[in-house]
């Protein structure tokens, strides 16, 4: 099989080295299905859900009965907070409710890997050495722009000091994202993706089956 490499570059946008992916992982198709799962899940859990209605219980009015029950040609009625009366109750209207939902982990990981590939073979996911010594927004924009970042970008920069954090907090395009935090909705909302080395190697072992599957199979056993 092809092995599959991504190149790394300095914070000048030059490549200094290469750094290999598992072609077993990368090499295949990307299996959309699983993003859709997950993408789906990770939606309605921001669904706020605060949509109200009030029933005739909870309607102002009602108390004396509108008119005597005989004798006047109409339907009867008790109540002005009937539901078929302009101002009254709703019948089975929508209330206050949380739509979030899970999907398993492995589904999770999954999205999050194929997500990834997604990215990497768009090329659209950028490797950079650590950032440091940045104090400014205008050194940070700099960086984006010599590396070749398109759209919003999403950075994943860990190992990289606090400073660089503070830099671009006024860039609206650009977010920051720990790599231990970040899923496959988060990956798919932006252009670009940027990440450090040592941001990689962490993604690289979130995503591994092996070492998840013994993980699991270890404390499973306990």
């Amino acid at each position: 099989m092809e092995k599959i490499s991504l190149p790394v570059l300095d914070i000048q946008g030059k490549e200094i080295s290469r750094v290999e992916l598992p072609s077993d992982v990368f090499g295949s198709k990307v299996n959309t299905a699983v993003i859709y799962q997950a993408v789906v899940m990770y939606r309605a859990s921001l669904r706020q859900g605060n949509v109200s209605t009030k029933e005739r219980a909870y309607v102002s009015g009602g108390g004396a009965k509108p008119y005597r029950q005989k004798g006047t040609g109409r339907a009867r009625v008790g109540s002005n907070r009937n539901p078929l009366w302009i101002g009254g109750g709703t019948v089975f209207g929508p209330h206050p409710r949380d739509f979030g939902y899970s999907v398993p982990k492995k589904v999770r990981r999954a999205a999050l890997r194929e997500s990834l590939k997604a990215k990497i073979r768009d090329k659209e996911f950028i490797c950079v050495e650590e950032i440091k010594n940045i104090e400014k927004t205008k050194q940070f924009a700099g960086i984006l722009d010599a590396v070749g970042t398109n759209g919003r970008v999403l950075g994943l920069l860990d190992g990289s000091d606090s400073a660089v954090d503070r830099a671009a907090r006024n860039i609206k395009r650009f977010k920051m994202v720990r790599s231990a935090d970040v899923n496959a909705y988060d990956l798919l909302q932006y252009k670009t993706v940027l990440v450090t080395k040592t941001a990689l190697d962490n993604l690289m072992k979130r995503i591994s089956v092996k070492k998840q599957s013994a993980k699991e199979d270890a404390s499973g056993q306990e």
